[in-house]
């Protein structure tokens, strides 16, 4: 039948544009890319791709002769975050494709690049680089990506809709709706996916699976804003996502010498005794959290070639420690070495590692 040849020809396209990414822990992102399939067979693997790793869709472009598209996808424990770069297009799901095949899924998307306008449940929106938005497998939709000349680049969360403690019906109204992200639960969402793309290379399975687990965390209490629903998050998803946002104000915040745990739980309005608690499952306390990303940037600076003019009192008062004696002295404490010697080191392309300061606590069994 000519229904079944086309995912026939897609299985041995995928095959070939398909290349693996080893982590340093075994852990693999996939990296899928057009790169190996040329001219018009290319986006009819690209067509195949989508249709298999999101959802099936119809796809046209008048760039189909010469399309260039990648994707990487971190997998993840409920859930996966997949960065997409392609050319221009437009995307259609019609009944019929639900009918063939339904995830049940939302999509959470990040634009990065050309403007995209999408359209389900009557909703239209034209999304530009920094907006958010959100879709659902589960419903008709046309996506319209924009051609300026540039590729096309989004970011995608999964959610499955059976992990989300949020009522659908309510839900559904958000879709094709530009969602606010640049403040709040919205700019915590957003920055936390970025560092997932950037920094997880060399993540074991248990750290993916608590990532994973955040990031779900965080995207229902951004989704619950938006609807002024509370989520029905258990205990523990509460506090990681407390403990997301008080970790995301400790990074913002390190050049305030007044950083500190009294500082941190006044501004998240609990008590201090409370921050303590939070902490208790972390390999440090708060203030060695403080202290040990402080010396972290202090040292990155150190090594910086651009900053060489800078003073190493600068550069510790620019990270929040008052005195250059003091910094120094727990400089020395941390590393083994005095800020002065670090940064010839630093230079001098020598290893420069940290010791287990004081707060440091061992999780293992």
């Amino acid at each position: 039948m000519p229904g079944d040849e086309r995912p026939r020809r897609g299985r041995r396209r995928m095959q070939r544009g398909t290349a693996v990414q080893q982590t340093g822990t075994g852990e693999a992102s996939v990296f899928l890319s057009t790169d190996s399939v040329s001219g018009p067979e290319g986006f009819g693997w690209w067509g195949d791709m989508v249709s298999r790793a999101v959802m099936p869709v119809s796809i046209a472009s008048e760039h189909a002769d010469h399309f260039k598209g990648e994707v990487t996808t971190l997998e993840l424990v409920d859930t996966d975050f997949s960065a997409f770069s392609f050319s221009p297009m437009s995307a259609r799901r019609t009944p019929d494709h639900i009918r063939a095949a339904d995830p049940e899924n939302y999509y959470l998307f990040l634009v990065h690049g050309s403007p995209i306008g999408l359209e389900q449940r009557r909703n239209n929106a034209l999304l530009r680089a920094g907006d958010v938005a959100l879709f659902d497998t589960s419903q008709p939709l046309a996506c319209e990506f924009q051609d300026q000349g540039r590729p096309s680049r989004v970011s995608v969360l999964r959610l499955p809709r059976t992990a989300l403690p949020l009522p659908s019906d309510k839900t559904d109204r958000l879709v094709a709706t530009p969602l606010p992200a640049r403040t709040g639960s919205g700019a915590l969402l957003t920055s936390y996916l970025a560092g997932l793309r950037e920094n997880t290379a060399h993540c074991g399975p248990t750290e993916l699976r608590r990532l994973g687990t955040v990031a779900l965390d965080l995207a229902v209490t951004f989704l619950a804003a938006r609807l002024d629903s509370p989520p029905a998050l258990p205990a523990e998803s509460r506090r990681r996502v407390l403990l997301t946002r008080i970790n995301a104000y400790i990074d913002h915040n390190l050049h305030d010498p007044d950083l500190g745990p009294a500082t941190t739980a006044a501004h998240h309005h609990i008590s201090i005794r409370l921050l303590h608690a939070l902490f208790e499952e972390e390999p440090e306390t708060v203030s060695a959290t403080i202290r040990r990303r402080r010396l972290e940037r202090s040292r990155t600076d150190l090594g910086d070639p651009r900053l060489r003019h800078r003073t190493i009192g600068e550069i510790a008062a620019r990270w929040g420690f008052r005195h250059p004696a003091a910094f120094s002295r727990t400089f020395r404490e941390a590393y083994g070495i005095s800020p002065t010697e670090a940064r010839t080191a630093l230079h001098d392309k020598q290893p420069c590692t940290p010791r287990r300061g004081p707060g440091h606590r061992s999780l293992a069994p």
